[in-house]
């Protein structure tokens, strides 16, 4: 704690004590600046070996996730799929099939009487008066305008093997002809007759033409009917409906119309002329038909005759000239008419094993908007190309990054989360490509996944519950966004999108999932980093909580552990706040030391057994009989030993960082079992093998010893704490060295600890630390050594060892450009000359009179200032240039005056004499 000056020569109070009342605030505020945070790197994460799914690591179970190797061929896309949609969607019927026995008589084949009575609408009731002729019915012809025909040649009237649908229902005087299965197939089934198929001699009658619709009458459908329908009643009478005769009039001409394939199909609508929109249909389907046959066939067919050649090269030429085509000619999507024939061509050669070729006939695929299974299968496609990291250049090429990022946003993460997870996962390897990131940031990737990952948390937030299906995508949703937090305009998308909330949300709701915590923590590591992320995060109201459940519930599972303590340590790094909040979370200082035993427990057993086998490899070795073997190292132990390890390098940062605050640091200094656990890693680490974990480890106590209250461990332990760090007094590293200085700083408040290390020549030590030429390790040596010049028997000490002409250099050396580092050199002289006689007998004449002058020169203030200025290369910073004006009035210039004006009343020539023995 700093010093203030004195205010009387006769005050002999030690600087570093503050006042017996009351302590100003600018006291508090510099001696809280020797609390440091303390830092540390980010946790190492190996670069996987092989692109996956999921991790070696992972903990779901192979059955119910989507496997990472699969086999993926032409066979595997559906034809079907590949139909334009008319963009109507139709509701579901509302009904029960009803299935027949086989034990049942099987329907007939419909007579076609049967078939007319059902198609065509009843004749008119006949004359009475005229007399009716009996004769056989004779089969018609169906004329190519006639309504039978026009039924017959509809496809919705067909059956799944393409015969037509059984609509009648069997007469009296009908045949009994052979019976067949209800689901039978066409090889199965009973050829039609001649009649019945439409075709004959030519002598067949033609039939009446149609009455209108005014006076038909439908005749009623039976459960006979129905049941030979398959289920299909509703639909036949919705088709028969929809072919009525319309009540305005019959019309005695009809019309062709001319279908996508190229037949032709009668309607009774209205004449062969047609205005307005469909007209103009009809020209944009013939120029469309024009348009395919003369562009894009002949490309399908060359490119299917160089797929038998496997010319490659030459097919991938194609496809870029055929994606560029249906491009140009706006026949990309889901409405051409063309699309079956084309993506069904394309289906054929996705059996070529050729990365290139199979990107680019995915970018076509993508390119019609598949759905269903095609789009999983894709999506499977592309996924399987960006597994090798040597095709990555292959997607920079065209529009394919354009095609997935949009494919991304329009699957559907309800009903097709398989196609999204390969899709997301294609993403997570391409991302991990440095090029390649920065494409995915520019065309806007981090956003979509914002936005999914907010539609995901929705979903699972309306259900109730969680969905394991949501949750596969959610990791490699996640191990995207923590490839693309790499890249350096990240950041400022991830705050702007508020993907820190989502995340937050996502670890709630999925905390038992490791596998998306690992990935989540991951995130945070990097983006915490930078302080505007940790505000994000801190102001996140469920984070500190999440954070520390986290550590309970994956106490064993140090990869999370490790991260979780890296991210909370970045939050109370510069957050006073943050401090606060943490350490007011139920159970929060249980559940870090909690962490910290656990860890420290491992580490010393993994030690112990490495110890072990490094000893059984030793005595193996140096066998005469064993000479060239090959030595064991321990492996996998070592690498536990390196994980435990990190892991108290991060979880004892956490517990130096909320020490910081002046109402958190009391109470944490207070805990016993906290104490003794830090004193346990200083007793069984090596500062040599561990320096990270045992610097941290005495900063943290440095910050602990700060608070010298009565409740403090490290008070009343404080012999023990002293004896644990002596160890590090006398070791070769310097930084060691300081902050073990710091701590004793704090400590030599009390004379029972002074006089340890005065018996131990610790103040001999730090007389010699004033040589080192480096400013922070003479800034501490002079801190402790304000406390040894207290007491009256050690003063002598610092003159013996040649303490004065190393603090006169010092204030020679740094004392223009650090006036608080010379205000402490004055007060190390203060304090030692508490009981002076002579100037010259107590510093020593050259001593007294160098350091005369020096304190005149410094306490010039416009020559100071100068000085001070022109030996900094910040001198024109105004900020700078205040700082050093209130360190120097604030801090030097009243100590200093005191020291000269004390230096200049016991000048004198004379030496006192000694006192004479008595004998």
């Amino acid at each position: 704690m700093e010093p203030t000056p004195p205010r009387k020569s006769k005050d002999t109070r030690p600087f570093y004590e503050p006042p017996d009342k009351e302590i100003s605030i600018k006291i508090i505020n510099e001696a809280r600046q020797s609390l440091k945070d303390v830092k540390t790197k980010r946790p190492f994460t190996p670069r996987e070996d092989r692109r996956t799914l999921f991790g070696s690591t992972s903990i779901r179970n192979s059955e119910n996730r989507p496997p990472s190797a699969f086999s993926l061929g032409s066979r595997h896309f559906e034809g079907p799929d590949s139909r334009p949609v008319s963009g109507t969607k139709l509701s579901p019927l509302d009904h029960t099939p009803t299935f027949l026995s086989l034990e049942e008589n099987s329907p007939k084949l419909p007579s076609e009487a049967e078939v007319e009575s059902l198609l065509l609408p009843p004749k008119p009731p006949s004359d009475p008066n005229k007399p009716t002729r009996k004769s056989a019915s004779r089969a018609r012809l169906h004329h190519a305008n006639s309504v039978e025909a026009s039924l017959i040649s509809d496809p919705s009237l067909k059956t799944r093997s393409n015969s037509l649908t059984d609509v009648s229902s069997p007469s009296k005087g009908a045949p009994q002809d052979t019976p067949r299965r209800i689901h039978s197939g066409p090889k199965e089934r009973s050829p039609i007759s001649v009649e019945e198929r439409g075709e004959g001699d030519g002598r067949e009658a033609t039939p009446n033409r149609a009455p209108s619709s005014a006076s038909v009458r439908y005749p009623p459908r039976s459960a006979s009917t129905d049941s030979r329908l398959d289920g299909t009643a509703d639909d036949v009478s919705n088709t028969l409906s929809s072919r009525r005769i319309s009540s305005a009039g019959t019309r005695s001409e009809t019309e062709e119309n001319t279908v996508s394939d190229g037949t032709k199909r009668t309607s009774s609508a209205g004449s062969t002329g047609r205005g307005g929109s469909a007209g103009r249909r009809e020209e944009d389907n013939e120029e469309m038909n024009k348009s395919y046959q003369e562009h894009i066939l002949p490309l399908l067919e060359e490119m299917a005759a160089l797929g038998k050649r496997k010319e490659v090269d030459k097919i991938c030429d194609l496809s870029d000239t055929l994606y560029n085509t249906l491009e140009k000619k706006g026949m990309l999507g889901k409405n051409y008419k063309q699309r079956s024939t084309v993506l069904k061509a394309i289906f054929k050669m996705l059996d070529l094993e050729e990365p290139r070729l199979l990107l680019k006939l995915a970018r076509l695929i993508l390119s019609f908007k598949v759905s269903g299974n095609n789009l999983l299968n894709v999506c499977k496609l592309v996924f399987k190309v960006s597994r090798n990291e040597k095709n990555d250049a292959i997607f920079l090429e065209g529009n394919m990054l354009d095609l997935l990022l949009d494919t991304l946003q329009s699957i559907d993460h309800n009903t097709s989360h398989e196609a999204l997870i390969y899709c997301i996962g294609a993403f997570k390897f391409l991302s991990g490509n440095s090029s390649i990131v920065k494409q995915l940031v520019k065309k806007d990737c981090v956003e979509r996944l914002a936005s999914l990952l907010a539609s995901i948390n929705k979903s699972n937030r309306e259900n109730g519950k969680t969905s394991e299906q949501l949750g596969h995508v959610l990791v490699q949703l996640t191990a995207t966004l923590r490839n693309l937090a790499d890249a350096n305009t990240s950041r400022e998308r991830i705050l702007a999108c508020k993907v820190i909330d989502g995340l937050c949300t996502a670890t709630d709701t999925y905390s038992a999932d490791s596998d998306l915590i690992l990935n989540i923590s991951r995130i945070f590591s990097k983006v915490t980093l930078h302080t505007d992320c940790c505000i994000s995060l801190g102001n996140n109201l469920t984070s500190y909580r999440s954070f520390l459940l986290l550590l309970k519930k994956h106490l064993q599972k140090e990869d999370i552990v490790v991260r979780v303590c890296f991210i909370l340590g970045n939050m109370t790094a510069k957050n006073d706040d943050a401090r606060i909040r943490l350490f007011q979370e139920s159970n929060s200082m249980d559940i870090i030391i909690s962490v910290l035993k656990t860890y420290l427990e491992l580490d010393i057993k993994s030690q112990s057994t490495n110890d072990k086998k490094a000893k059984h490899s030793k005595d193996k070795s140096d066998n005469p009989k064993n000479k060239g073997s090959k030595k064991e190292d321990g492996g996998e132990d070592y690498k536990s030993l390196t994980k435990t390890e990190d892991v108290l390098v991060k979880i004892v940062r956490v517990v130096a960082n909320i020490s910081i605050n002046e109402d958190v640091g009391p109470q944490v200094a207070s805990n016993e079992q906290c104490l003794e656990l830090l004193l346990g890693i200083l007793s069984c680490k090596d500062v040599a093998t561990s320096e990270e974990l045992v610097l941290n480890t005495v900063a943290t106590i440095n910050n602990l010893s700060y608070y010298n209250c009565k409740t403090s461990a490290v008070v009343n332990k404080q012999i023990k704490v002293i004896k644990t760090l002596m160890g590090l007094v006398l070791s070769d590293n310097m930084e060691a060295m300081v902050e073990v200085s710091r701590v004793f700083g704090n400590l030599t408040r009390h004379k029972q600890v002074r006089d340890f290390l005065a018996e131990k020549k610790v103040d001999v030590m730090l007389i010699t630390l004033l040589d080192s030429g480096n400013r922070e390790v003479v800034y501490i040596a002079c801190g402790v050594l304000i406390n040894f010049m207290v007491d009256e028997e050690k003063r002598q000490t610092l003159k013996k060892e040649g303490g004065i002409t190393k603090l006169v250099e010092v204030l020679r050396d740094f004392g223009r450009t650090d006036w608080e580092l010379a205000s402490m050199v004055c007060q190390i002289l203060w304090n030692y000359s508490g009981k002076i006689t002579s100037s010259n007998a107590f510093f020593g004449e050259q001593e007294s009179q160098e350091l005369t002058e020096l304190l005149i020169e410094y306490l010039d203030k416009e020559n100071a200032i100068e000085m001070s200025e022109m030996s900094d290369d910040n001198s024109d910073e105004d900020e700078y240039q205040q700082w050093i004006l209130e360190s120097w009035e604030s801090q030097f210039s009243p100590v200093a005056e005191q020291l000269l004006q004390r230096i200049d009343s016991h000048q004198s020539k004379f030496e006192p004499l000694d006192q004479p023995s008595q004998s």
